[in-house]
């Protein structure tokens, strides 16, 4: 059975572009456009096996979805990488103290994205 991966993100565009690496490289896509809708996905969804998600976004940002996420016991272990193109250290500081498994610059490579979420659902 192929792992589902979920791609939070308010550019449709990127999540076409993400989808389109992950379902090519054998993985199952769920989309989410803001934090929020991200958050409800992950609730609703049992099998996600790790998320991608953005920094900026409305209604619920990257870092306070992962906040959100990793505070609740039964999501505690779920991978989240962030895939943003906000490089400040202090921002990618707060999301590794949050629980984020990684950081990804937008534009990606899409061997390396593919490479992360092989490893983090390993």
């Amino acid at each position: 059975m192929s792992k589902c991966i979920l791609v939070v993100d308010d550019s449709s565009t990127v999540r076409q572009q993400v989808t389109q690496v992950l379902s090519q490289a054998g993985f199952e896509v769920l989309e989410a456009v803001d934090g929020q809708d991200g958050v409800a996905k992950i609730c609703s969804h049992p099998n996600i096996a790790a998320v991608i998600c953005d920094v900026n976004m409305p209604r619920k940002n990257g870092l306070e979805l992962i906040e959100e996420v990793k505070s609740k016991p039964e999501y505690a272990g779920l991978p989240i990488m962030v895939l943003t193109t906000e490089g400040q250290p202090a921002l990618v500081k707060r999301a590794k103290a949050a629980g984020a498994a990684g950081w990804i610059i937008k534009p990606f490579k899409a061997n390396l994205l593919v490479s992360a979420i092989e490893k983090l659902t390993a």
